[in-house]
């Protein structure tokens, strides 16, 4: 289970600043990533997969999801 530290909350709070929709991807990606920080998606597209993600794990991409 991903726990963010002061850095990471650090970055994303600026990142938020300038690009909410990047820093929550950031964040979700974070959450997905195995303990080897890899990102494993199944599927044949999974740039689709990714989509509906973000879209389950955040209903409004531009609130502060931290």
């Amino acid at each position: 289970m991903f726990k963010p530290n002061r850095k990471f909350r650090r970055d994303y709070d600026r990142m938020f600043k300038k690009d909410p929709q990047a820093a929550n991807m950031l964040l979700m990606l974070c959450e997905l990533a195995n303990e080897n920080g890899e990102v494993v998606m199944d599927g044949p597209c999974p740039e689709e997969e990714i989509a509906r993600l973000m879209s389950v794990r955040f209903p409004n991409p531009r609130r502060y999801s931290l």
